[in-house]
């Protein structure tokens, strides 16, 4: 009884430890946020008084571009996942049901694209955007973001759709349907929870990506986010505005904690899909 009692208390605390690491930073910027310039070097942990000052001077402040950058990942990260997954659909159903010579070196070939990090393409992509004429331009960023985003899509959506009954295809192409018709009537409706997991985890990495905005954008009608929030540092070290960096994070991480509450059940039927054989 005394040892099962010490594992459940030592589980239990192990998970307030890890919750407590993953929520405390977040609860720390909004406190920040809410404080006033005199206020923001206290170190205090429970709210005495707060103002939303920080938080009108990001939003609708004249002269800002905050909206506009956050216009701009909108823009940008829901582009990327809407032609990662068209793309990245079309190419799971080729790799999982088309036999062709050399499909395992081809899947295992785009698995190690992913490995690449973004600094060792930078100046060849940099390249490739520039002589495409989509330098400064939201399409240079789409361009780059789907580039990233595909490998890891492709080997999601081929591994849960290798686990689809193969029945199914047969009975619809028993009754004429062509692949397109497969792929959009019989299969997408199944996979809307690998389709949930990936969209949105392409998505947030689209979103919180720093270095390509930085590079591949020079002027604040197209910077994102990230960028955006990077430029509202001062001068010099006592000039930086603690208080308006964090209202921007704030206003940046509630709407991937939406998404993720809304679409939490599709996310864990994702990542489970498959692990359990009947």
């Amino acid at each position: 009884m005394n040892r099962s009692w010490l594992k459940t208390t030592a589980f239990y605390a192990f998970v307030v430890i890890i919750v407590l690491q993953a929520v405390f930073p977040f609860y720390f910027a909004i406190m920040t946020s809410l404080k006033t310039d005199t206020a923001l070097f206290e170190i205090t942990y429970l709210p005495n008084s707060f103002t939303l000052q920080n938080y009108y001077d990001v939003l609708f402040k004249p002269g800002g571009f905050f909206l506009r950058n956050l216009f701009n990942s909108v823009v940008v990260a829901t582009a990327t996942v809407i032609v990662a997954l068209f793309l990245a659909v079309t190419a799971a159903y080729a790799l999982s049901r088309v036999r062709f010579r050399g499909r395992s070196l081809l899947l295992m070939t785009i698995l190690a694209v992913s490995m690449f990090p973004q600094i060792a393409v930078l100046a060849g992509l940099f390249e490739v955007i520039r002589s495409l004429k989509l330098y400064n331009t939201m399409g240079a960023l789409i361009f780059s973001y789907t580039i990233f985003t595909l490998p890891f899509t492709v080997w999601v959506l081929t591994t849960f759709m290798r686990d689809l009954p193969l029945e199914i295809e047969e009975a619809a192409i028993v009754d004429g349907a062509t692949p397109w018709i497969i792929i959009r009537k019989v299969f997408m409706p199944l996979m809307w929870p690998a389709l949930v997991t990936t969209g949105l985890l392409s998505f947030i990495g689209a979103w919180n990506e720093f270095l390509f905005a930085l590079t591949f954008t020079s002027s604040n009608e197209t910077r994102t986010v990230p960028v955006g929030i990077s430029l509202l540092s001062g001068n010099s070290e006592h000039e930086i505005p603690w208080g308006l960096i964090m209202a921007a994070s704030v206003v940046v991480t509630v709407p991937l904690i939406v998404l993720v509450l809304i679409f939490q059940k599709k996310i864990i039927a994702g990542l489970t899909a498959g692990g359990v054989k009947g």
